[in-house]
């Protein structure tokens, strides 16, 4: 059998009409100040979740190289970007909420409510005993700072990036099932019940079942030393019948537009998940070309239609401006960058004015 494996979580797709001013959001809240790529192109390979037209999309990959995962956020410019047309609920099917790790909880926490920016309620506790607080971005999308570990640098803040999202399951068993076979197969607690830390949340004062997932192997691929540990959290509502996010809206339009994970070995990976009913349901087949990034792009639907970007990678700018890049396409797949090639892009994080003079 051809050699594959999942690595983990790459990334966490959000949707905005207004990329510019949530990406200003996360880099001061989140530290999301390095651009992978920030390209406008059209997105042919999404054309089966754009109602069969190729539309032209704005999409910036934004990294923290203190550790954790990055954020790609897409605008759409060929159509006009649809809001849910309900108040989208905790339970809800689809991503309801990305994670941010921090090292320093309580420091992280302070910050953020005292900017009083989007913070919902005050620090909560999770059914392991670790910390929380949920707060919302410009976009009305939510998102949970969390304790964390496995940081790659040392920077001026005081977070992270994403390390996984909070997922709406119509069936908690049999989700858990799918995201296993994506190597989240270990359970780090399971409750069901009323909670509180999900009580400022849409809907989170009903009950739910609850279990959060992470890898039992060691995170893998060139970037597992600043992406680290990585969780996806599955919620299921007991007490009502969920809407689905993305209900009647497409690909591009605000809210989180998929989750994305590192893998190698496409073709054996397209084999193995179609052995359990999730095949492609589209494919870039020979690489994308997002900017000066090279990867091969494929998407599969979790068991209540969440989308799940597979991402292999063949070429990566490292400083970009200077003609630095990596061709990691015959690199040994379970070896990690070196650390000082990672902290060579440090040197391409954005100042200020850096949109004004991108002006795309």
């Amino acid at each position: 059998m051809a050699f594959s494996r999942i690595n983990g979580i790459q990334h966490l797709g959000v949707g905005t009409a207004d990329l510019v001013g949530t990406w200003k959001w996360y880099r001061k809240h989140f530290g999301l100040d390095i651009p992978m790529f920030d390209s406008v192109q059209e997105a042919p390979l999404m054309d089966v979740y754009t109602n069969n037209e190729t539309v032209n999309k704005r999409a910036a990959m934004i990294l923290n190289i203190q550790g954790g995962c990055p954020v790609e956020v897409v605008e759409l410019r060929s159509n006009p970007t649809s809001e849910a047309k309900f108040e989208v609920q905790l339970g809800d099917l689809g991503i309801f909420a990305g994670k941010v790790k921090t090292p320093n909880f309580d420091a992280a926490a302070e910050k953020i409510i005292a900017a009083n920016d989007g913070v919902l309620g005050g620090v909560e506790s999770l059914p392991n005993g670790g910390k929380v607080l949920n707060m919302k971005d410009p976009n009305g999308l939510h998102f949970q700072l969390v304790e964390g570990d496995q940081f790659f640098s040392e920077g001026p803040h005081l977070t992270g990036g994403t390390a996984g999202c909070l997922i709406g399951s119509s069936d908690i068993e049999k989700t858990k099932k799918f995201y296993a076979a994506l190597g989240y197969d270990e359970v780090v607690y399971e409750s069901e019940g009323v909670f509180e830390d999900f009580k400022h949340f849409p809907g989170g004062e009903g009950k739910f079942k609850r279990a959060l997932l992470k890898q039992s192997n060691q995170p893998g691929g060139g970037f597992a030393n600043a992406t680290g540990i990585t969780w996806i959290e599955l919620v299921e509502a007991l007490d009502r019948t969920p809407n689905k996010i993305y209900q009647d809206r497409i690909w591009g339009d605000t809210g989180f537009v998929h989750i994305g994970f590192d893998v190698k070995g496409m073709d054996q990976v397209e084999r193995n998940l179609s052995a359990i009913g999730h095949p492609f349901t589209c494919d870039s087949s020979n690489g994308l070309h997002m900017g000066k990034t090279r990867v091969h792009c494929t998407y599969v639907e979790d068991p209540d239609g969440t989308l799940i970007e597979l991402i292999e990678v063949y070429k990566i700018p490292l400083m970009e401006k200077w003609g630095l890049f990596l061709n990691v396409e015959k690199r040994d797949p379970l070896k990690p960058l070196p650390n000082w090639m990672l902290k060579t892009m440090r040197f391409s994080r954005v100042k200020d004015d850096y949109w004004e003079k991108k002006n795309i």
